[in-house]
């Protein structure tokens, strides 16, 4: 992963913003703020934003969602129209689907570049692993 400035977080892609996309604050489980998978969070503004922003745990000012930091991905990755946030952790790619499109990303063009994804991850010991609602499946690459 890039970093923006020594030390200071991810590189991010010029042009890519959150704009009305919120599901970092939907999809995942926040300890911080006891938060369950695929709800949104208290603090979550409906249209984008946060109305705890300024004193977000760490957990939430030091995530990017892997659209925002990595410029090999389309535009038809971009979490609004994908339905589907992306991380890394470590070797692993974590990817997070909107329980309602819970199926969108067995589709194309998502399937083929999941499992090109799964390939390349392999060697290092990495894999795709996908949070779909109550569903969970590693992508075979």
């Amino acid at each position: 992963m890039a970093l923006s400035r020594e030390g200071q977080g991810p590189a991010l892609v010029p042009g890519r913003v959150c704009g009305s996309c919120s599901l970092c604050c939907i999809l995942p489980d926040i300890a911080e703020f006891d938060k369950p998978a695929n709800e949104p969070c208290r603090h979550c503004v409906p249209g984008g934003g946060c109305d705890a922003y300024d004193v977000r745990p760490a957990t939430c000012r030091d995530f990017f969602c892997l659209w925002r930091t990595d410029p090999t991905l389309g535009d038809e990755w971009e979490p609004r129209l994908s339905r589907m946030m992306m991380y890394g952790q470590g070797p692993q790619l974590t990817v997070l689907v909107e329980p309602e499109a819970a199926a969108i990303w067995r589709e194309a063009p998502y399937l083929g570049w999941l499992e090109a994804r799964a390939r390349m991850l392999r060697p290092e010991g990495g894999y795709v692993v996908v949070y779909a609602g109550e569903d969970v499946s590693v992508v075979k690459g």
